[in-house]
């Protein structure tokens, strides 16, 4: 099958499951002019389209670089309403993509700026996505970060808020934030405390650092799937062991282009890695500062690194495979999408 009879439209109703999505880097542009009106947070464009353009990041030096925009969704995500309906638009344009499963992931204590509580904080996006899946079909659960930056003790409390929430919506527990002098190290004790309470565990790393960075996700922090490994390549060692394990890449191409973790498309190693069998899953990382849909990652991988219709299902179903979601659900999800999959693929041999 060749890559032209991949067309976006397939691609977006490929069944697909996203498990690196960024709550705050995934705003509509209408909905953040909106709120900003209502509560008086000038936003840096008049118009939903001015604003999508300064939103997207093209002009980043750095991982931290891409990180400032976050300030511009941040200040307008300090109530419970706001929250709510983020979760639930971000569903709902999951859903609209042919997205059947999505992990959301937020650092609360950024929400809490107006006195919101870190529980709060939680319920609110919980009620969000719960509403949507309730009216779309698309099945969403949320992932409570950290940010290396940040004391190893609230690192702990946020584990710990984590695992409070485990049976109401909370999958997973991670670390996100820049990764140059910030070790992962010194959050060992946070997924400790996750681990040994049963919740899984992923963590941004080999994105604004190098593969010792991915050493650490793994060996320090016992994460379960890693969160971009750009760079885990550079390590023969390491990438034989995350492959061994089956421990799922969390890769994100637009973003990794962007932040300059890869010079362009072309040079990032998910061919590699796919081609040596690892667990590849694709990601948006944040839809509004990349500009990007689920399905526009798949053709991205489909036109400009030559992946084809039998690779990008099997990237799909290990997207459900790999879910913080207990193992029957998966097998159900996998069981549908498979189903739907071999409907596409009659459809495509047959045109």
């Amino acid at each position: 099958m060749s890559d032209a009879t991949l067309s976006p439209e397939l691609l977006r109703r490929l069944p697909k499951a996203e498990l690196h999505c960024h709550l705050d880097g995934s705003v509509r542009p209408a909905t953040l002019l909106e709120l900003g009106r209502e509560q008086g947070k000038e936003m840096p464009a008049g118009d939903a389209a001015s604003l999508a353009d300064y939103m997207r990041v093209d002009d980043a030096r750095n991982l931290e670089d891409y990180l400032a925009r976050f300030d511009v969704t941040l200040s307008v995500m300090q109530s419970e309403a706001a929250l709510e309906r983020i979760a639930y638009e971000l569903v709902e344009d999951a859903a609209t993509d042919g997205v059947r499963y999505i992990e959301i992931r937020y650092a609360p204590p950024l929400n809490t700026r107006a006195g919101l509580s870190l529980g709060a904080a939680v319920e609110a996006p919980l009620r969000g996505i719960r509403r949507a899946e309730a009216e779309h079909g698309t099945i969403a659960r949320l992932i409570v970060c950290s940010l290396r930056h940040w004391t190893p003790d609230v690192s702990l409390e946020l584990a710990q808020l984590a695992v409070a929430y485990r049976r109401d919506g909370v999958v997973g527990f991670d670390l996100a934030g820049g990764e140059a002098g910030q070790p992962a190290s010194r959050h060992a004790r946070a997924f400790e405390h996750a681990r040994s309470h049963d919740m899984a565990c992923t963590c941004h790393a080999g994105e604004g650092a190098g593969a010792e960075s991915v050493r650490e996700a793994v060996h320090a922090c016992g994460a379960n799937r890693l969160g971009h490994a750009t760079r885990l390549i550079e390590d023969e060692s390491l990438l034989e062991y995350v492959n061994d394990r089956r421990i799922a890449l969390e890769l994100c191409l637009t973003s990794n282009v962007q932040t300059r973790a890869t010079a362009t498309y072309e040079t990032h190693p998910i061919r590699s890695y796919f081609d040596r069998g690892c667990n590849v899953v694709l990601n948006t990382d944040n839809r509004l500062m990349s500009g990007t849909t689920l399905t526009d990652e798949y053709v991205v991988a489909a036109h400009r690194l030559g992946f084809d219709f039998d690779e990008l299902a099997t990237i799909a179903l290990n997207g459900f495979e790999s879910a913080f979601l207990p193992w029957e659900d998966r097998m159900r999800l996998l069981a549908e999408a498979s189903a739907e999959i071999e409907t596409l693929r009659s459809e495509v041999v047959g045109a």
